[in-house]
């Protein structure tokens, strides 16, 4: 018995895998001799085998929590490595926006020195290149550095007697002085002034923003996209075809090259915000900046509120069509809000705010959304039937709150506005010296076909309308998808292919819609809307969701549209970039190495005369353009500004271009009185212009609006009875003489000095 229970023990300790797999079984069907042990034994041989037992599940307990450690140590390792992988991509493209930015803002400063040869002229030659009446601007941010204080410049500017003559005037407000504001004042604690001229840092201030232009369509691009090659493709469009998407060539004071670049930013932030797949921090990161730049834009461009009320139809149509949370609408709502009532306190109380479209599109909205709460409920007809009360709801509430605004503050600017506009669309006809003198601005003309012609050429406008077009049948789809009731997809990923159900790309297809709407309409809107086309384009051909969008339509099989998608969203800008750089980088270095030259002799020469020989408190009246540069260089007062919001000004420069127009010597006399006027300059090239759309002469708007015009077999003439004031005071006889006497001229200016005592000569 004893040698029979040492030897069971054994069998139960050497055979342990076997016991795991056949455990009460073979107990149950152990031999005979072994049933009649004792049962002390027994007892021993279970305990032995519980023992075995609890030592395998504790062997399977420890592989279990060391197989979960090993996950989680591998979890951790692909996560730091995606978190790597994307640090290294966000730190190589930020370094590549900041690079294009600074590459482009030393393109230009070269550009503008190879231009003008700025950095070999004088004070009063390097004033003189500030073209198109912008000087004027420079002249305010120069004042600034000329006073003894700050607060004492800023004083001065808000009540100001110095620049219209009989008139003291907000320059702050009227001019939108903002941008020199803040520049002199940076100037001035910064203490630049040890080391760096005063022109040179404005300059740099305004080249330093097109630097930041830039930046932010590269982002913008960048974040749409998923990848910074189609940032860089982006800026090369924009570099390229320069002449239409920036006026920094024309003039570097203008509004427009201070306010679009805090614009482009504001978009960017917008474009973030849109976002589905959006973090809450990197959420409040956008609104944030969108907050900033909104209410900065407004501030330094009194025509901001127009081109956000473009942007706000664009989201009240994303919200119409249930495309954005509307929670993301409301907090946009009160960017624009907050932005319009901080711009109205900071514009000294702007009344053009209180009726500003933009207001009254957020206030219908309001309105609207209050009466139909349940309007995206329901089944397709019902909600395309609320879908058009929405619009007109809103539009009615938006229209009628402008009126009232109106009718109560009074604004000046309404009825101009209104016959300019129906003036533009061939509504009505007008003799009106002011809308007709508007409507041929090159800016308010019709865009011709050279601009689409070297779109083209770029090879930008072909790409923007394939993009454009699968975006917007994209859209159209998500929006068909939405009135039906149905979700759109919560999970989106590569092999969905719906680029549509992004709500930043279905804004930005409303974005350059519109606004390329108006650019047909009105060429000055063209650097609005090409800035966005190279953006949006190059975002297109950079995306694998467009491509796969295509491939999802067409129900590609024999290739992996994954696969394809990934490929031509690489191949495709790598084409075309190489294609760019090979026609493109040789024309834009070349203007670089050009020498080109800028001086206007003439107009030296007369900044010369009025500051040597003109008195301090002189009064010159001529063209707008002139006179800023007359205000910018001598300081003297002007009759009027090159300003063309403002309806009295506009009014004070028809009467002063009256001298180009068949009125006698006496109503000239009159008129220039009237303004406290004491030097009239005439210009050779308003008197004698030659161009081929006589329409939109000086002097044939003045005969139009004087009643001078004689129709006869379809041809126009002019005819009075007396001749034409400019060439008839050349003549130096009676009673021209009696009221002017000249006192200087060259062979493009002639300066009349307007007498205070008439002498009767015969």
């Amino acid at each position: 018995m004893t040698e029979l229970r040492c030897r069971k023990s054994e069998t139960l300790e050497g055979d342990n895998e076997e016991e795991e797999k056949q455990k009460e079984p073979e107990l149950e069907t152990k031999p005979p001799d072994v049933e009649e042990v004792s049962g002390s034994s027994a007892a021993a041989a279970d305990g032995s085998q519980q023992k075995d037992e609890g030592e395998v599940k504790g062997g399977q307990h420890e592989q279990e929590e060391s197989s979960r450690a090993q996950s989680c140590v591998k979890a951790k390792g692909l996560s730091a490595s995606v978190f790597l992988q994307r640090l290294v991509r966000v730190f190589f493209g930020c370094l590549a926006s900041v690079a294009c930015g600074m590459l482009y803002a030393v393109y230009l400063s070269t550009y503008h020195d190879r231009k003008f040869w700025f950095s070999t002229r004088q004070e009063l030659e390097r004033e003189i290149t500030f073209q198109g009446g912008s000087g004027v601007y420079y002249y305010y941010y120069k004042r600034l550095i000329a006073a003894p204080s700050f607060e004492r410049g800023f004083y001065e500017l808000v009540v100001d007697n110095r620049t219209v003559s009989g008139q003291t005037i907000n320059a702050v407000e009227r001019l939108s002085l903002y941008p020199e504001l803040i520049t002199s004042f940076i100037y001035r604690v910064t203490g630049s002034q040890d080391f760096v001229e005063p022109i040179y840092f404005y300059i740099g201030a305004v080249l330093g923003l097109q630097a930041v232009y830039i930046t932010a369509l590269f982002v913008c691009s960048w974040v749409m996209s998923g990848t910074w090659v189609a940032g860089m493709l982006a800026v090369a469009w924009y570099v390229i075809n320069r002449a239409d998407t920036t006026k920094v060539d024309h003039g570097l004071p203008l509004r427009d090259n201070w306010a679009l670049p805090y614009f482009s930013w504001q978009v960017t932030a917008l474009t973030g915000f849109l976002r589905n797949k959006i973090g809450s921090s990197t959420e409040m990161f956008c609104y944030l900046t969108m907050s900033a730049t909104t209410f900065t834009f407004l501030l330094v461009w009194e025509h901001g509120h127009y081109v956000l009320f473009i942007q706000g139809f664009c989201l009240f149509l994303l919200d119409s069509f249930d495309l954005v949370p509307p929670r993301k609408i409301a907090d946009i709502h009160k960017v624009y809000l907050s932005s319009l009532f901080l711009a109205y306190m900071f514009q000294f109380q702007n009344t053009a705010l209180l009726s500003s479209p933009l207001l009254s599109l957020l206030i219908g909205s309001v309105l609207a959304r209050y009466f139909q709460q349940r309007m995206k409920v329901g089944p397709l007809v019902a909600r395309v039937m609320k879908l058009f009360l929405h619009f007109y709801l809103v539009f009615t509430s938006g229209i009628t709150y402008s009126y009232l605004v109106k009718k109560l503050i009074a604004v000046n600017e309404s009825d101009f506005i209104l016959k300019f506009l129906e003036v533009k669309f061939g509504l009505n006809t007008t003799t009106d010296f002011v809308p007709n003198f508007l409507l041929c601005q090159e800016s308010f003309q019709t865009s011709g076909q050279d601009l689409f012609l070297r779109l083209t050429q770029a090879s930008v406008l072909p790409f923007y309308f394939l993009v454009l077009t699968v975006c917007l049948l994209s859209a159209l789809q998500a929006i068909y998808r939405r009135l039906s009731g149905q979700p759109l997809c919560k999970t989106y990923s590569l092999e969905n292919g719906g680029i549509g159900e992004h709500p930043e790309v279905v804004y930005h297809v409303f974005h350059t819609m519109l606004f390329g709407g108006l650019a047909l309409l009105f060429d000055g809107m063209k650097y609005l809307w090409t800035p966005y086309v190279c953006m949006f384009t190059a975002f297109g051909v950079c995306s694998p969701d467009l491509w796969m969008t295509v491939f999802k339509w067409l129900k590609l099989k024999s290739i992996h549209p994954v696969v394809l998608s990934l490929i031509l969203s690489t191949a495709v800008p790598t084409i075309i970039g190489f294609s760019l750089w090979r026609e493109f980088s040789p024309r834009v270095l070349a203007e670089l190495s050009e020498l080109q030259e800028f001086y206007d002799a003439d107009t030296v020469e007369l900044m010369s005369w009025i500051k040597s020989q003109a008195p301090v408190a002189a009064v010159f009246a001529g063209s707008p353009q002139l006179l800023g540069a007359v205000k910018l260089c001598s300081g003297s007062a002007v009759t009027s500004l090159p300003l063309y919001s403002d309806i009295k000004l506009l009014k004070r420069t028809e009467d002063t271009y009256q001298v180009y127009a068949m009125r006698s010597a006496e109503d000239i006399y009159k008129l220039l009185t009237a303004q406290k006027t004491n030097y009239v300059i005439i210009e050779e090239s308003i008197c004698n212009e030659l161009t081929l759309n006589k329409g939109c002469r000086i002097k044939d708007l003045l005969d139009i609006s004087n009643g001078h015009i004689v129709y006869d077999k379809g041809e126009i003439y002019s005819f009075s009875k007396y001749g034409r004031f400019c060439h008839e005071i050349k003549m130096n006889y009676s009673p021209y003489t009696n009221y002017f006497t000249r006192v200087f001229w060259n062979r493009s200016y002639h300066v009349y000095k307007v007498n205070s005592v008439i002498s009767f000569q015969y």
